[in-house]
């Protein structure tokens, strides 16, 4: 018989609940505890898990004996602070959500953690998880004859209300393009297998929380932008975000071209967002467009309701945790997404933060 999981939870805002609902569908996994300091949260929190214990602090949840791993899903600029308690008091095997850190001046501590940390450190980037994206990356090589250029449009709805409006300042999220773009970058290097080189960009704030005050401040992360990326190999990517678009069919359309033909992704967003007026939701895409002969074939990928119903990312945290399951029970030897990975997605969206703000290339050579 198969010993059951214990997992540790830090952070149960909406991303920490949907790692719970998506744990729930996973035979062999228990929730053991938590650590949520907002009230509202914690009580959200344990009714999706009311087996947990609830904590006070990182310090009581890691004095729990039974824990086998752990998933950090707070806010952003708490990441790094977090690992490093843990790595000190009770290294375990650990899923952390993107992204990884959002200063720069914390790099050289990742770059430490990566060499010391006595477990598996699992890089939460649930976009490479998404079926019509899975499927582009596993045809992309091969349909395209090889990936010369890749773009990647995001039209969706503005960033949503968080514990703390934390959301709503770039010194906490590391800014639009790493918070929420972090994804993409790691996607071109998975696709294009090799590392950037220069990263430029241009973006601003237009529409979004201009009419918000908190604490006497005004939001400052952008809300639409363009990054072009230049990697090592010769091929480009470019990212197209646009945060006051939800009236799109498709929030995600992803192009890989290559030689012999074009294959695209098309991802709708989150299924509650839908109006119920216009009927069923889009069902995920996949294009392939050949060159000779011409004809696109198009292929739907759909996903399994109830893995929609469990979150916000198509079906992807379920198909990420299953990896991380295995992960913990040594049915594979490391992390899809390492921390490595985690540390490039971030250098380019600091990066493209900079080249945004100054009107300037940035290298990422050296």
């Amino acid at each position: 018989m198969t010993r059951t999981i214990n997992y540790g939870l830090i952070g149960c805002g909406m991303m920490g609940q949907e790692h719970l609902h998506n744990l729930a569908l996973l035979k062999g996994t228990r929730v053991a505890a938590i650590r949520e300091p907002d009230a509202e949260m914690a009580q959200t929190a344990k009714a999706i898990a009311p087996e947990a214990q609830m904590v006070s602090s990182i310090q009581d949840l890691l004095a729990i004996s039974d824990l086998d791993c752990l998933v950090i899903a707070s806010p952003n600029h708490l990441h790094v602070e977090q690992l490093a308690e843990i790595a000190q008091t009770r290294p375990l095997p650990l899923l952390i959500e993107k992204p990884l850190f959002t200063d720069p001046a914390d790099l050289d501590r990742l770059e430490e953690l990566e060499r010391s940390y006595p477990h598996p450190i699992w890089v939460a980037m649930e976009y490479r998880y998404m079926p019509p994206i899975a499927a582009l990356i596993d045809k992309a090589e091969t349909a395209s004859g090889g990936v010369k250029m890749l773009s990647i449009r995001e039209h969706r709805f503005p960033f949503l209300e968080k514990v703390g409006d934390w959301n709503r300042f770039s010194r906490n999220t590391g800014g639009t393009f790493v918070e929420k773009c972090c994804h993409f970058f790691d996607l071109m290097r998975l696709i294009l297998q090799s590392d950037p080189v220069r990263v430029s960009a241009s973006g601003g704030q237009a529409v979004n929380h201009l009419d918000e005050e908190y604490g006497g401040e005004t939001p400052d992360i952008l809300d639409h932008g363009y990054v072009i990326v230049d990697f090592a190999s010769g091929a480009r990517a470019m990212l197209e975000l646009c945060m006051f678009a939800e009236g799109a069919r498709y929030q995600e359309e992803i192009s890989a071209i290559g030689p012999k033909a074009k294959i695209e992704a098309l991802v709708p967003g989150p299924g509650r967002f839908w109006p119920q007026h216009l009927g069923d939701a889009p069902v995920p895409q996949l294009i392939t467009s050949p060159r000779s002969p011409k004809g696109p074939i198009k292929q739907n990928i759909p996903v399994e309701p109830e893995l929609l119903a469990a979150g916000d990312h198509n079906g992807s945290t379920y198909y990420q945790h299953k990896g991380f399951l295995e992960l913990v029970r040594g049915e594979r030897a490391v992390p899809e997404v390492t921390l490595r990975d985690g540390i490039w997605a971030v250098r380019i969206g600091l990066a493209a933060q900079q080249a945004a703000e100054h009107g300037r290339t940035i290298s990422l050579i050296g």
